[in-house]
């Protein structure tokens, strides 16, 4: 089939750093299209799924009604030239996450289904699956799986998010069996996300959740043994959060949170040596839908830049100046999409922080990072060698 172009050799972003003369730039064009129109794409997770050096790309499509997930295997370039069926049906897929959940050195599949039951793909070496088994209380109400080895056994682990119902954590056994009995927060929150990471610095991963539905957001405190009797608030209370980043945005050496909010201001909540999180700053004031985050340093100057994807909106990357206190806001695109997920990764091997869009009901694209690195501008003001 012979894709609609989106975009004809068009330089994406061109956005002036603070205080320099560098820009950042990124590219798309119609050969970096993932899938067709009518896709309903919910998420991306990106990994070297055939073991070849570069980093694939996994769609889970179905938000809501089945649809067919994909594999795309990259060329090398940044070109996603092949592309593979998972499994033989179409399911109502929410998230995918890749993970070696048996432990044979390559990565398997994780997929979470709405009102479906949720299934691990088996990867045997080169990209190619096999459907295995099932996880998680079958039919809910799924919305996000995050993998991570929760109780630091050295096996990856899956929290499950499902909304308004029981949230999961299934523990691995080491060959790909989950045990998942253990819950986390309320079955009464419409929670859409959770990250994972060590908030109190303890040693003990923490859970931080992002709910919608003009409700509570909260960290839950892990006490060592997956109890997580303690919580912490962070938002107003009545906010409908649909994703969230952790990250030291002010580098003060304390983990912040950074939320992506649906029809409010988004916001930056900074940690501190209380454990709160009342300090706040909003980093872009729209109100925008946005349904998407992801965190990198774009500007290759040290810090930790955003960047958001909004449904019924355009794109925006978010430039850090002034520890978190100051943002240079740009548009990706000048074209709105639903984004329900966004991810950056070096996709060609150029050591360049690239940005996937993950689109229901339109392309998926990958913009490519154009600018000159620090260490490419190094380069060019070298002598050459006689």
């Amino acid at each position: 089939m012979k894709y609609r172009i989106l975009f004809k050799l068009v330089l994406i972003l061109m956005i002036p750093k603070l205080g320099s003369s560098q820009t950042l730039d990124f590219f798309t064009s119609d050969r970096l299209v993932l899938g067709t129109l009518k896709e309903r794409t919910a998420s991306i997770d990106v990994g070297d799924i055939d073991n070849d050096g570069d980093q694939d790309l996994l769609v889970a499509n179905g938000r809501h009604w089945p649809g067919q997930n994909r594999v795309f295997l990259n060329n090398g370039d940044g070109l996603f030239t092949i592309s593979r069926q998972l499994g033989s049906q179409r399911d109502t897929s929410y998230s995918t996450e890749l993970g070696d959940f048996d432990n044979d050195g390559d990565l398997d599949v994780a997929v979470g289904n709405d009102r479906a039951p949720n299934f691990i793909f088996i990867n045997d070496g080169n990209g190619y699956f096999s459907k295995g088994i099932s996880f998680g209380e079958r039919n809910s109400t799924t919305r996000n799986i995050i993998v991570s080895d929760i109780d630091k056994d050295g096996h990856l682990d899956i929290l499950i998010t499902n909304r308004r119902a029981k949230n999961e954590i299934c523990i691995n056994d080491g060959s790909g069996l989950f045990n998942c009995s253990k819950g986390f927060g309320s079955k009464k929150d419409s929670t859409i996300d959770v990250e994972v990471s060590d908030m109190n610095m303890d040693g003990h991963k923490d859970l931080i959740l992002a709910n919608r539905d003009n409700q509570q957001n909260y960290i839950y405190i892990n006490d060592g043994n997956l109890n997580f009797s303690k919580k912490i608030p962070f938002g107003t209370g009545v906010d409908n959060t649909r994703s969230i980043e952790i990250a030291d945005i002010n580098q003060d050496g304390y983990k912040d949170i950074i939320s992506a909010n649906i029809g409010e201001p988004n916001v930056i909540y900074f940690g501190s040596a209380k454990g709160s999180y009342k300090e706040a700053k909003v980093f872009d004031l729209n109100s925008d839908l946005s349904y998407s985050i992801s965190v990198a340093d774009l500007d290759f100057d040290g810090d930790i830049d955003i960047v958001v994807g909004n449904v019924e909106g355009v794109n925006n990357i978010f430039i850090n100046s002034k520890n978190g206190q100051k943002w240079l806001k740009k548009s990706l695109t000048n074209k709105n999409f639903f984004t329900y997920d966004i991810l950056v990764n070096d996709l060609n091997g150029d050591d360049k922080p690239d940005i996937i869009e993950s689109n229901s009901d339109e392309h998926n694209i990958c913009l490519l990072y154009t600018s000159p690195s620090p260490r490419d501008r190094t380069r060019s003001r070298m002598p050459s060698s006689a």
